[in-house]
């Protein structure tokens, strides 16, 4: 990764957090009027929590490599976010991963309890719908177009996606998966969104059908290397560098890219997968820059 991509990937990723974090600042604050007592609380901590937006980024790069130029789709980068944000508080219960720590914070149902941290992820997915709808109206964008960018954002929320990835991921505490099975599940617990994050940004910004696939399979590949690039980082790095608890996945038993390449050709596997997520954009004629960009620096993170 050049000096210059890594530099276009920070400021973008800057960017996408600026934009995305001032939206989900006033929704947490919205919420907290809406809801009364700890739900409230907790749904706004959970969404004002700090993060890296790199969906929000890949959505934002996705918009504009086909055209779209107006500001106004942070609101549609926040919903992906506010999707992610449910996925992680419920990720984290103890009967997932059990984790107590996430970006360098207390997990949601340390800081209140697990009911209210359960009904806060709950709550959290209309509440990526409200984002999303206000985000569209903005755009001045069709009924038509809102329904697609909701379909490929909930599916990959639901049992196609991040869910159904997350029941593999539990079935799979303990046992050895062989290379296919352990895609499996990460294509949808990490994946999905991901892929979803590129393919949104794409209609938001009413792309032709083939740029849409293009960047649907770039988001496909840079999503799976995101996870590789996250086992990697779990088994290398440490809980004040992750802002998350390391070596978790050792703890639980779980099968990873590490277990089963190996550190290099994990890290070698990363960076294939995200060669080829760039090549399907460079097939289609997507400019590949900013997206060119954030595949390095998602392959090549340290945190």
């Amino acid at each position: 990764m050049t000096d210059t991509a890594a530099r276009s990937a920070v400021d973008l990723l800057t960017e996408a957090r600026e934009l995305t974090d001032r939206i989900l600042d006033r929704w947490a604050q919205r919420l907290r009027g809406e809801v009364a007592g700890r739900d409230g609380e907790a749904l706004a901590y959970a969404l004002a929590a700090p993060g890296k937006r790199v969906r929000a980024a890949l959505l934002l790069a996705s918009y504009r490599a086909v055209g779209g130029t107006s500001p106004a789709v942070a609101g549609v980068a926040a919903a992906v976010e506010t999707m992610h944000t449910y996925s992680l508080v419920h990720d984290d219960l103890p009967c997932m991963d059990d984790d107590d720590l996430r970006r360098g914070r207390p997990t949601t149902h340390r800081k209140f309890d697990v009911p209210t941290a359960t009904r806060a992820g709950y709550l959290l997915v209309p509440v990526a719908a409200r984002v999303l709808a206000a985000a569209a109206d903005a755009l001045e964008l069709a009924p038509p177009t809102l329904g697609r960018m909701a379909v490929e954002l909930f599916r990959a929320g639901g049992i196609e996606g991040m869910v159904g990835g997350q029941w593999l991921d539990l079935e799979a505490e303990g046992r050895t998966l062989a290379l296919g099975d352990l895609i499996a599940v990460h294509r949808g617990k990490t994946g999905a969104l991901i892929r979803a994050a590129c393919s949104v940004g794409a209609i938001a910004a009413e792309a032709e059908p083939s740029e849409v696939a293009a960047l649907t399979a770039y988001g496909e590949e840079v999503g799976l290397a995101f996870q590789v690039a996250d086992d990697v980082l779990d088994a290398t790095g440490t809980s004040e560098e992750l802002g998350k608890t390391a070596g978790r996945d050792a703890q639980l038993a779980k099968s990873t890219y590490v277990s089963v390449l190996g550190i290099a050709a994990a890290r070698a596997e990363a960076e294939r997968l995200a060669r080829a997520g760039i090549d399907h954009l460079e097939a289609a004629g997507v400019p590949s820059g900013a997206l060119g960009a954030l595949a390095g620096y998602i392959v090549a993170r340290s945190s």
